[in-house]
């Protein structure tokens, strides 16, 4: 998504300056969500920060669809706050979950497909905002819609699960 910021705003309405003002936002707005997350949802299961975040991108976007161009900079905003919470929850979660025992191992199996999904995206979100335009974002949203049904498939705190690692 970083590297299509300023094309996506654009693609959506918004001016060549508004698109770089709200690019300007994203990283304010993940720094605040950090902040955030460390000090008031730290308190709170994991599986809360990341249902969070992955809810954040997509009000983000209804608020472009609805506004229009000129909301780019809302958008940038609520999309950096789901990334900047997500992070954090990207560690946590799995730890909350499976537990301390065997936590490397867990995170790199978990964290694998995601790193491989980084590297393609790019690339295939270039071909998807020719082929879509502006309404690229509907690919996203409803992938990070699928993310918070699979996240409210999850129990808060069953307890770490065991797993068993041959």
């Amino acid at each position: 998504m970083a590297a299509h910021l300023p094309r996506i705003p654009e693609a959506n309405g918004a001016t060549s300056l508004q698109a770089i003002a709200a690019g300007a936002f994203i990283g304010p707005a993940q720094m605040f969500a950090r902040i955030v997350e460390a000090s008031l949802l730290s308190s709170y299961h994991p599986l809360l920060s990341t249902r969070l975040a992955c809810l954040t991108h997509p009000i983000g976007v209804a608020i472009l669809a609805v506004a229009g161009g000129g909301a780019s900079t809302a958008f940038a905003i609520f999309h950096g706050t789901g990334n900047g919470i997500l992070t954090i929850a990207r560690g946590r979660l799995p730890l909350a979950i499976f537990g301390p025992e065997n936590y490397g191992y867990r995170f790199g199996l978990l964290g694998a497909p995601s790193q491989m999904a980084q590297a393609a995206a790019p690339l295939a979100f270039s071909f998807l905002i020719d082929l879509m335009g502006g309404r690229v974002l509907m690919v996203s949203s409803t992938l990070s819609l699928f993310g918070v049904f699979a996240l409210c498939l999850l129990m808060a705190n069953p307890g770490p699960m065991k797993m068993q690692i041959e």
